[in-house]
């Protein structure tokens, strides 16, 4: 009852810690939004697709890793009775070239089924723009690349040599590097070097019952007469890839140091400012310990204190953090934000008010009452 009168009473007082625990918390927020999203994008084949299995060369860490399959492995894959369906999938990259920029940059053509029914990046890719795909030398791009590849819609460029034509835009297909190409598996194979061919990089499988995945997962691989592959249910290769990119690459480990930065700063900054506002009632507190009551109710009173300001604190850093991952996504920024990520961000931002209302409970602990009163 006191903590929430004081909180009420005397809140110019506690509002610069409210504004530190938010700003802390909305450093915490964005961070972890942007990791999600930048490393996101390293997954998005597999994500965007409705496949249930993957099937790819043995050892591979990430899905840009691939290397070209024997085709003879879509026979066991079609010979379970687990399995619905089963689709090629050609990853290739080539050298992108466009009349309106100087010189070539390299890109990751993603050759794929264009019929309906079509898993690879059909949560991605609109059935109309799917279609536009069946005439060889046809492309699709994401929005947001455009301008990095120099072209537009309807905009003509070529790949490795080979005359090609954007016919489309979707959102959601941004690379970690360079720039992600949807075309059909024919424009695909037309595009490969000698050494690729027509050889698949992976096989996409559908499963009957999703349940089943990885029973489905382990009866397959041990055919072993038709080559060596390995074999992942979506979720764990996506969670690979995203892995290998965050604790493996440069970028990731480059990522994960700031992020550790944005945690202190925002902790020291958070901590010294609710340490102050707690500490303007020590007058207070001294009286009440003069006047006989216990340590533990004066404890009691002062995390509630910090409690109070760390609730409000992230209850505003939540609503910032939205506006700001809202804007983010109408510029085309890879962000993204998971209800698990987000109860983590806040459980952090609250353990920090907390320790902080220690750390002021240990001042008041000690000071003499009667020093406090002159």
């Amino acid at each position: 009852m006191l903590a929430r009168k004081t909180l009420i009473h005397e809140w110019p007082r506690f509002l610069p810690a409210v504004v530190a625990v938010a700003f802390s918390g909305l450093l915490l927020l964005a961070q972890a939004g942007l990791v999600l999203g930048i490393f996101g994008n390293a997954a998005v084949y597999i994500n965007g697709s409705s496949g249930d299995l993957w099937v790819g060369s043995p050892g591979t860490q990430s899905i840009d890793q691939g290397l070209a399959l024997n085709p003879d492995i879509e026979m066991p894959l079609r010979m379970d009775p687990g399995i619905s369906a089963v689709e090629p999938f050609y990853l290739r990259y080539a050298e992108w070239r466009s009349p309106e920029v100087r010189g070539g940059m390299s890109v990751a053509v993603s050759g794929i089924n264009i019929r309906p029914d079509g898993m690879l990046f059909s949560r991605v890719l609109p059935l109309d723009l799917r279609e536009r795909l069946a005439e060889i030398g046809t492309i699709i791009v994401d929005r947001a690349d455009l301008h990095k590849l120099g072209t537009r819609l309807g905009g003509q460029a070529t790949l490795n040599g080979h005359p090609v034509r954007v016919v489309g835009v979707v959102s959601g297909l941004r690379a970690l590097d360079g720039a992600n190409v949807l075309a059909s598996s024919d424009t695909a194979r037309l595009i490969s070097s000698p050494e690729e061919g027509d050889l698949p990089t992976y096989f996409v499988a559908k499963v009957r019952d999703p349940a089943q995945a990885l029973a489905v997962r382990d009866r397959i691989s041990h055919h072993r007469s038709f080559g060596a592959y390995e074999v992942w249910t979506s979720k764990a290769f996506s969670k690979k890839t995203q892995l290998y990119w965050l604790l493996q690459t440069g970028a990731g480990a480059g990522v994960l140091f700031l992020a550790a930065v944005v945690f202190v700063a925002g902790a020291a900054i958070t901590s010294q400012t609710l340490i102050a506002a707690i500490a303007g009632s020590m007058r207070a507190y001294a009286t009440l310990k003069a006047m006989g009551v216990g340590v533990a109710s004066l404890r009691t009173v002062v995390l509630q204190q910090a409690f109070g300001v760390g609730l409000t604190g992230t209850a505003l850093a939540a609503v910032l953090c939205a506006i700001l991952l809202s804007v983010a996504h109408s510029q085309n920024v890879p962000v993204r934000m998971s209800p698990v990520v987000a109860l983590v961000c806040a459980v952090l931002v609250m353990g920090i008010a907390l320790i902080s209302g220690l750390f002021a409970v240990r001042r008041l602990h000690r000071e003499d009452p009667a020093s406090l009163l002159r």
